[in-house]
């Protein structure tokens, strides 16, 4: 099998994942630009099949980074939560990979959690996390529930989940909200995220 029947094979078994798997209004943008893709690389125009499929992955990455946020937890009783920009300035400040955050609002103060998979930072905090003395190095390491995590002297909670998704609880609020905020994420449904 030669290189163009393999790449309309791919192409064409992404289209049929995309439609299979996201919401109606997103996988018709994925399949649009799958099919784009297909026409471009038949017709010879590799630079456009190639600009089409990263499109491609782009709205799919987009679709896995809402399906992050849905293990962000619901705000604390008298706050409120609002989502923040999983796909820009967030995924740029992790370099890359899916990001999901939200900012909770309550009693004269705020919590910023943060969910990053899949990019640079999370693989240089993976190998921190992995060795004793760089981890006691960032602040104070305790356990909750079978995850390791660390407080820094700013108070932010950090802990690496099934070793491919970054937490981040930060904010103005006290050590204790935090606390409860951190463990309000379902850590181990989002282990086998």
């Amino acid at each position: 099998m030669g290189p163009r029947p393999l790449f309309a094979g791919l192409v064409a078994g992404l289209v049929l994942g995309a439609a299979a798997a996201a919401p109606q209004a997103r996988a018709d943008d994925v399949e649009a630009s799958l099919n784009a893709a297909l026409e471009a690389y038949r017709a010879g125009d590799i630079a456009t099949a190639r600009e089409e499929t990263a499109f491609a992955a782009t709205l799919l990455d987009q679709l896995k980074a809402e399906d992050l946020g849905a293990f962000l937890p619901e705000p604390l009783d008298g706050w409120t939560r609002e989502e923040g920009d999983g796909g820009g300035m967030a995924g740029a400040m992790f370099g890359g990979g899916l990001v999901s955050q939200a900012t909770y609002a309550g009693a004269g103060a705020t919590v910023e959690i943060t969910l990053a998979a899949d990019g640079p930072m999370v693989t240089a905090m993976a190998s921190m996390f992995g060795n004793a003395m760089a981890l006691s190095a960032m602040g104070k390491v305790s356990r909750i529930g079978k995850h390791k995590a660390v407080t820094d002297e700013d108070g932010e909670i950090r802990a690496l989940i099934g070793g491919r998704v970054l937490v981040s609880v930060g904010g103005d609020a006290d050590a204790e909200t935090k606390k409860a905020y951190f463990e309000a994420i379902d850590l181990d449904a989002l282990a086998e995220f």
